[in-house]
């Protein structure tokens, strides 16, 4: 029996990897879970009462595009927040979460050659473990482009060769970023369409923590490729009510961007995607029209970043962050640093290095732990402070 050999270098994914770091290990005190990003705030309670009213549509097959309603909602909610206008029909594609998107849209519009050479997906490391197996899915070069504190937290694509640049199909960037929480600003999502016009490539934007920041909401690629005058085809923009409205296990999310894009996402998507059952799209067509629930989490989110920032502001090196969930903290070791805490406290965190890859023999995560702070507050602050004592104190 034979295997492909397209993924056999994938490393073990994060969570099994950290399960067998620390599972052998007794907690050092009552356990705190702050690893995964699973938000804890209380969704919508209307959403029961949507999902009652409409039980009776489980019985039917649900649209693979998703209703007009829901198609409706979120153009009028991306006309709100981003002042674009797109077209519900030909410009909008639902998903089972923005993981299916992200992968699947590059199945669907990665080319097999660029230039006549193999094409280059870039991403930035740290990032989303997806990104990097849509590349090899696709038969495609994953180039893993460092976002340190040196480049804000931000991959710094246009320093890249630009015979590089020339073979590049794709380039993910996440904003606000996971796991560092930098926010790209319109400076540089401007920068970044305008390279990506210049060698012909499509960027991939997931913005999947767009409602959860510090101070102002962060522009999106649609509003800054609509603001320059890019090419309608050259963004395409992920988004979920995963964190905006508390619902992971809704699993509903969409990718807008230019029709022609749209269409072969849409025409794939037919063929292997799994559609939203109708129930749950009437609750993800409430959620994307109230911003009442999000203004909620959002000023939880806020009271968190004070928490984190008075707990940890002394520590050296600490940043904090401009946006999304998670703390992204400096130690010495990421997996030691992991292991002491768990063992002294029994607070649970991830070590940086599972969330990115080493490049030339450097792991730009390896001096880091991530932080997920989606706990109570008080939970979260008591697990801070053990944090802190464990490893800066």
């Amino acid at each position: 029996m034979t295997f492909p050999e397209r993924f056999s270098n994938l490393p073990e994914y994060a969570f099994p990897r950290l399960r067998r770091l620390l599972d052998d290990h007794a907690p050092g005190g009552a356990p705190l879970h702050m690893t995964i990003g699973e938000p804890q705030h209380a969704f919508p309670d209307w959403v029961t009462e949507v999902i009652a009213t409409h039980a009776a549509e489980f019985g039917k097959y649900p649209p693979n595009e998703g209703t007009p309603e829901l198609l409706g909602a979120i153009s009028d909610w991306l006309a709100r927040r981003y002042g674009v206008r797109v077209d519900p029909a030909t410009q909008i594609s639902t998903l089972n979460g923005t993981r299916e998107g992200l992968f699947n849209a590059a199945l669907a519009l990665c080319p097999e050659q660029k230039r006549g050479q193999r094409p280059a997906i870039l991403t930035p490391n740290p990032f989303y473990q997806v990104y990097a197996v849509a590349a090899l899915a696709v038969g495609a070069e994953p180039v893993y482009v460092p976002a340190t504190a040196e480049t804000g937290f931000l991959p710094d694509y246009a320093a890249l060769p630009g015979e590089l640049l020339d073979r590049v199909a794709i380039a993910y960037l996440c904003s606000p970023a996971n796991p560092q929480g930098a926010v790209a600003d319109r400076d540089y999502w401007a920068d970044l369409i305008r390279l990506a016009e210049k060698h012909d490539f499509r960027i991939f934007a997931d913005e999947c923590y767009s409602e959860i920041y510090r101070d102002s909401p962060p522009p999106g690629a649609l509003e800054v490729a609509r603001e320059i005058g890019a090419d309608p085809e050259r963004v395409l923009v992920f988004h979920s009510l995963s964190k905006r409205s508390n619902l992971p296990g809704l699993r509903s999310g969409f990718c807008a961007g230019g029709a022609e894009s749209l269409g072969h996402v849409k025409r794939l998507r037919s063929y292997a995607g799994a559609p939203l059952p109708l129930p749950l799209q009437r609750v993800a067509e409430r959620a994307w029209a109230d911003e009442a629930h999000v203004a909620e989490s959002l000023a939880q989110y806020r009271r968190k970043y004070a928490i984190a920032d008075e707990i940890l502001g002394t520590v050296p090196g600490y940043r904090p962050p401009q946006g999304g969930f998670f703390l992204w903290l400096p130690v010495a070791d990421g997996e030691a640093a992991a292991l002491k805490l768990w063992r002294g406290t029994g607070v649970r965190v991830l070590p940086g290095a599972y969330l990115s890859r080493a490049v030339n023999g450097e792991n730009p995560g390896a001096g880091y732990v991530r932080v997920a702070m989606v706990a109570p507050e008080q939970e979260m602050r008591h697990g801070l402070m053990r944090l802190r004592d464990c490893l800066y104190g």
